[in-house]
C-alpha cells in the first residue's frame, strides 16, 4: 500500500522537506516569510566613470575651486563695487577691508585687476582648448583611420609644427597679429595654432587601435561609410582621451598666455591678464609684494586644479582601474 507524502525537517535549518514518491521537494513556505531576489544593480558607462571620479578625492576637490575660480573671474568684475579702470584715490595701499588685496601705485584696487586678469586668461584657455582640441581630434582621426599616404602626410606636418621653437613662434606671431587685431580674440588663435599637435598624436593612435576592433568590421559588413564609422563608433570611445588632453590644453593655454603677456606681447593694455600683471608687479615684489603674488596664486591656482581634475578624468575614463585614489 503506497504511502502519503511525509513531511520532514531540513537538518540544515533551511525549509521543511517533503517526501513524495519523486524524491524529496521543499514543502510549504512558513506563513510571514517573504521570499526575497538578490539582484545586483547595472550600472551605464556613464555612472561607472562618474563613480571613479567622485572616488578620486582631489580630483573633485579641485573641480570645486576651479568652478570657484572660474565663477569668480566671470561675475566677480561684475559685483565688486570697484572697476578693473577705476582710480580709488588709495596709492599703494596694503591689504585691507576696503581692499583685501591692496592698491598699486596709481590706485587701481588688485583684486578688480585679478578678477578681469583671470577673466580673459580662462576665455583665452578655454577657447584655445576648443580650437585646438577640434583640429587636433580631425587631423588625428583622418591620419589613424585612413593611414596610408594621408597618415604619412599628416603626421609630418605634426612633426614640424612639434620641432619648432613654439614660444619664439608664438611671440612673433602674438606680436604682429596681437597688436593689429588689440584683443584677447587672436592671442588665442595664435595659441591654437601651435597646441592642436600633440593632440592629434595621441587621437591618433587612438584609432589606430580601435579601427581593428570587431564592431568596426561588423560596421563595415553592414554597409557603413567611413563618416559613420568615425563619428558614430570610433570618436565616442576615443572621448575619454580627447577629454583629458583637452584638460591639459587648457593649463598650459594658461601658463603660456602668461608667459608671453609677462614677455609683453599677450594681451595688451589698457586691458589686462594675469601674465600683465605678474609683469608689472615683479618691480615690487620686495617692497609691496601684493601686486606680484596674488596674481601669482591664481594662475598657480588655475593650473593645479586643471591638472588635478585630468588627473581624475584620466582615472574615471580608464576601465583598468580598479583602486581608489586620494
Amino acid at each position: 500500500m503506497a504511502s502519503g507524502p511525509t513531511t520532514g525537517t531540513s537538518t540544515t535549518g533551511g525549509p521543511d522537506l517533503v517526501e513524495t514518491p519523486g524524491g524529496a521537494q521543499p514543502g510549504p513556505k512558513p506563513a510571514g516569510v517573504v521570499e526575497r531576489e538578490f539582484t545586483v544593480a547595472v550600472r551605464s558607462q556613464r555612472q561607472m566613470i562618474l563613480r571613479r571620479f567622485l572616488n578620486h578625492r582631489l580630483a573633485v576637490a579641485s573641480l570645486i575651486i576651479f568652478i570657484a575660480l572660474l565663477m569668480g573671474s566671470l561675475i566677480g568684475g561684475r559685483l565688486w563695487h570697484y572697476g578693473f579702470a577705476d582710480r580709488t584715490g588709495d596709492y599703494s595701499q596694503p591689504p585691507s577691508l576696503k581692499h583685501p588685496m591692496g592698491t598699486d601705485d596709481i590706485g587701481h584696487d588688485v583684486m578688480a585687476l585679478v578678477f578681469r586678469g583671470a577673466q580673459k586668461s580662462v576665455q583665452i584657455a578655454l577657447l584655445v582648448a576648443l580650437l585646438s582640441t577640434t583640429i587636433g581630434t580631425l587631423v588625428g582621426a583622418v591620419a589613424g583611420f585612413y593611414r596610408g599616404r594621408a597618415d604619412a602626410l599628416l603626421m609630418r606636418f605634426v612633426d614640424l609644427v612639434l620641432t619648432v621653437p613654439s614660444l619664439a613662434i608664438l611671440a612673433v606671431l602674438a606680436s604682429v597679429v596681437g597688436s593689429k587685431a588689440g584683443g584677447w580674440f587672436f592671442v588665442a588663435i595664435v595659441l591654437a595654432g601651435i597646441t592642436w599637435a600633440p593632440i592629434s598624436r595621441v587621437v591618433r593612435g587612438v584609432f589606430l587601435s580601435l579601427r581593428e576592433k570587431e564592431y568596426v568590421e561588423a560596421a563595415r559588413a553592414l554597409g557603413a561609410n567611413d563618416r559613420r564609422i568615425i563619428f558614430r563608433h570610433l570618436l565616442p570611445n576615443a572621448l575619454g582621451a580627447i577629454i583629458v588632453n583637452a584638460t591639459i590644453v587648457v593649463a598650459v593655454a594658461i601658463l603660456t598666455e602668461t608667459a608671453l603677456s609677462y614677455l609683453g606681447v599677450g594681451v595688451q593694455r589698457p586691458d589686462t591678464s594675469l601674465g600683465l600683471l605678474i609683469s608689472d608687479g615683479q618691480g615690487a615684489a620686495q617692497t609691496r609684494p601684493w601686486l606680484f603674488y596674488f596674481p601669482g596664486l591664481v594662475i598657480i591656482l588655475i593650473a593645479l586644479t586643471v591638472n588635478f581634475i585630468g588627473d581624475g578624468l584620466r582615472d574615471a575614463f580608464d576601465p583598468t582601474q580598479t583602486r581608489v585614489r586620494a
